[in-house]
């Protein structure tokens, strides 16, 4: 096997619990995985060499919440924001109609693009979501085409109820569109898919309904995931925690007793920056899941209605100017944060026996993210 020492990095964040970050130090890589961390002075022979050139090493990014199986535009929707107009979940169905009338290779080129940016913007790891086909055929297209980019695919089949099922006669359309998720179309999408998600919202599917969905997902041997308090206070943050699903993602309008339960339990809060960037929603304020010691996540939510962005960088600089994170929690949060909302134990760190998916700053500190927001300053993107 080739071993590769990373030399003269001014600061190598590790996340070890004992000592989380190194200056002056180096790290080899063996087969994909890192095989030691020491001080540069110490570091083994290795087969080949990179410098570093006086940067700081961090880990790969987890993005764990990204919508990237879809079609079209909604740059009108944004504009229309820009000036005052409210965000409503509504906008999804006109994604989902373009999304219905692109092909197989439409579909995947346009995920492969934006994978591709997330990547060159270093996120290492990346979760990929469907919920913008809402039929049987469009979703199960959707997490298959989504499972040749990644392995962390999530079923959203309830993203919003489709429009054909709203013709606003009878309650019963509503409760037709949740039965076809958790059977065809369950049964469909599972088979390609490590998650099961749901939008439990206003404008989205109630409380009861969400319970149902996510349980038939469950059942089927599925983790949870949950979209919740993105529009207003919500039980669906509870029902996560009850559910023991992974994380629960949005948490703009979290109460007091949604904190508490957060932070008494293994589900992570993972906040999305640019939803609320480009909403105009108020931010979550982050020091009160800190401070009672609840387990946070940062990610993108790239989609194309609220958060059209490929950046954790970006998102790091929002977090830090207007969610009240400090670099570091910032850094933290969008490597292991994110790598514990997908259960993963193997990336979001540098601690031994990790993934070799790493990040060399052209700048001595992960602090430039914030300090030079908008600036490229990732020089090198490694990932096993």
């Amino acid at each position: 096997m080739t071993t590769t020492v990373i030399e003269n990095i001014a600061l190598l964040v590790t996340h070890d619990d004992e000592r989380p970050e190194r200056t002056d130090a180096a790290l080899v890589i063996d087969d994909g995985r890192v095989a030691w961390v020491g001080d540069a002075r110490d570091a083994p022979a290795a087969d080949l060499s990179l410098d570093a050139g006086g940067g700081c090493v961090i880990p790969g990014f987890v993005d764990s919440h990204a919508h990237l199986m879809f079609a079209g535009d909604r740059a009108d929707e944004f504009e229309a924001r820009m000036a005052g107009r409210t965000y409503e979940a509504g906008g999804i169905r006109r994604t989902v109609a373009a999304t219905r009338a692109a092909t197989d290779e439409q579909l995947l080129a346009n995920a492969a693009r934006l994978m591709s940016e997330l990547r060159s913007q270093g996120s290492t790891t990346v979760e990929i979501k469907s919920g913008y086909g809402l039929s049987v055929a469009d979703e199960e297209r959707s997490v298959r085409l989504a499972a040749t980019l990644t392995p962390e695919v999530t079923f959203l089949g309830a993203h919003v109820v489709p429009a054909e099922f709203l013709n606003g006669t009878v309650a019963d359309d509503r409760d037709a569109y949740v039965d076809l998720v958790v059977g065809e179309m369950l049964d469909a999408c599972a088979p390609h898919a490590r998650w099961i998600d749901v939008f439990c919202e206003t404008g989205a599917f109630t409380v009861e309904e969400s319970r149902r969905i996510l349980e038939a997902g469950i059942a089927k041997g599925l983790g949870a995931r949950v979209h919740a308090a993105q529009l207003g206070e919500s039980d669906g943050v509870r029902l996560a925690v009850e559910l023991g699903a992974a994380s629960v993602d949005h948490g703009t309008f979290l109460t007091d007793r949604d904190i508490e339960v957060l932070a008494g339990s293994n589900t992570v809060a993972t906040l999305l920056p640019g939803v609320e960037f480009s909403t105009r929603q108020p931010y979550p304020d982050v020091r009160r899941l800190l401070d009672a010691g609840a387990t946070v996540a940062l990610a993108t939510d790239c989609n194309p209605g609220s958060s059209f962005t490929t950046s954790m960088p970006f998102c790091l600089a929002v977090a830090v100017r207007d969610m009240g994170f400090t670099p570091a929690e910032a850094l933290r949060a969008a490597t292991l944060g994110g790598a514990a909302a997908l259960r993963r134990e193997d990336v979001g760190h540098l601690r031994l026996g990790a993934r070799a998916d790493l990040l060399v700053l052209d700048a001595p500190t992960y602090v430039h993210f914030a300090y030079r927001p908008g600036v490229p300053i990732i020089r090198d993107v490694l990932s096993a």
